[in-house]
């Protein structure tokens, strides 16, 4: 045979359909599986509330949480029924503002406080530090914990857990429970240590886990930021707290004002404007002091948180301050007024009016009267703030009436028989 014609043959052989190829020879290889994630919590027994969670886990990790935090600390948590029922709870009665003030401006917290200003050897450094005065920083102490005594036991995990599954507020307290892992994760504080009220307020400032990691400080310099057991580190916090929220170095807070007989209330809760300005209208100190130097640069705004019958107030910048604590103008008052207590300051010069309590139908059915007569006063739900103010000032200003904005029993009845709601006496 010829020698090319074998060499042909051969290597036909070899590759003939009865001989497999290498790529049918090897096995192809198993499909690879992702590695699973931390598997979610087991289901806390509420079916909605497993649902938020598995939503809000979600958006936790896209804030940069990691799966196995959020499970690990949410892993038991079940809604607070007693956290959701005080957040719906609509107080029945509106306590009026001078009985808040006097229960708020005691003879027993005032000495307590007048003690603590001269025995705490940190006060010159904190307002070296923040331009704080230490008696305001008492009032808020005094205010948000008793002077630390009570600090709230809730668990704020859960309580911000409840608060967000329950929707009322679901951003608000889904941003901080996110804080407050946060704070867990950085090992600044155990969950066992963030307790506080049922709202997620912590230690003996009460502050939101979003306050703490913004605006917390290690007064005491020991490395941590302990707002639960050291005075100077909750204290220096809420300096630091008041500062950001444009505290101003040097001025007060508010001073009692006396008005003429014929002042125009529509004033109130209006222009804010220096004190100068005021005086040009009548507007004086009820005490006859004149105004620091200091003051006389503010810009206030008056205000008459009892009608036309109660103490009239000029509100400085620092009142405003206060208020980033509690956007309320009586718990600003009531800070302001036991701070200048601490400071040997006298009472009022002019004193809380009787008030009788307004129930929530009473305040429903005045906005809802002001909405009917044309002067709009946001939704009618019960809470008399600013809104309702400026619409019960207007509809008194269009018909004759001091406009001072204060919403008596003989407000809501006039209101109710012009609105049809009640037959004229």
């Amino acid at each position: 045979m010829d020698r090319r014609i074998f060499l042909v043959l051969l290597l036909a052989g070899c590759s003939s359909p009865s001989s497999p190829n290498l790529a049918q020879a090897t096995p192809a290889p198993a499909p690879t599986t992702p590695p699973a994630g931390p598997a979610a919590p087991p289901s806390s027994g509420d079916a909605g509330f497993d649902e938020w969670r598995g939503q809000f886990r979600t958006r936790a990790m896209g804030a940069g949480l990691s799966a196995g935090l959020i499970d690990r600390e949410l892993t038991g948590v079940t809604p607070n029924p007693r956290v959701i029922s005080l957040d719906s709870a609509q107080p029945e009665f509106s306590k009026p503002v001078g009985d808040y003030i006097k229960g708020t401006v005691s003879d027993e917290r005032i000495a307590r406080g007048q003690r603590y200003r001269s025995e705490l050897p940190f006060w010159p450094g904190i307002e070296q530090q923040y331009g704080v005065p230490r008696d305001i920083l008492i009032a808020v102490w005094a205010m948000e914990s008793a002077f630390g005594a009570v600090q709230g036991d809730f668990d704020v995990i859960r309580c911000m857990a409840s608060l967000a599954y329950h929707g009322r507020r679901r951003n608000f307290a889904e941003g901080e429970l996110i804080a407050a892992l946060r704070i867990i994760d950085s090992g600044e504080a155990s969950r066992a240590q963030l307790k506080g009220s049922w709202a997620g307020a912590m230690g003996q400032t009460q502050f939101l886990p979003s306050n703490y990691l913004a605006t917390a400080v290690d007064g005491d310099r020991d490395g941590k930021r302990d707002i639960w057991g050291s005075s100077n580190d909750a204290l220096a916090s809420a300096a630091n707290l008041l500062a950001k929220g444009g505290w101003v170095r040097g001025q007060s807070w508010a001073r009692e004002v006396t008005l003429p007989a014929d002042f125009d209330y529509s004033l109130t809760e209006g222009p804010r404007e220096t004190p100068d300005w005021w005086a040009q209208i009548g507007v004086r100190p009820a005490d006859g002091r004149p105004w620091s130097a200091a003051d006389l640069l503010a810009k206030a705004q008056l205000a008459a948180p009892a009608g036309a019958s109660g103490p009239v107030f000029l509100l400085l910048p620092n009142h405003f301050a206060i208020r980033t604590y509690n956007n309320s103008t009586a718990y600003a008052l009531g800070v302001g007024l036991l701070a200048d207590r601490f400071a040997g300051g006298a009472p009022l010069v002019t004193a809380w009016p009787y008030e009788t309590p307004l129930a929530i139908g009473d305040r429903i059915s005045a906005q809802t009267a002001l909405l009917r007569l044309g002067f709009n006063p946001g939704e009618p739900d019960g809470v008399v703030g600013v809104n309702t103010r400026t619409a019960l000032r207007n509809w008194q200003k269009a018909r004759g009436l001091t406009a001072d904005g204060y919403l008596s029993m003989e407000m809501v009845r006039r209101l109710n028989v012009e609105a049809g709601a009640l037959p004229a006496a």
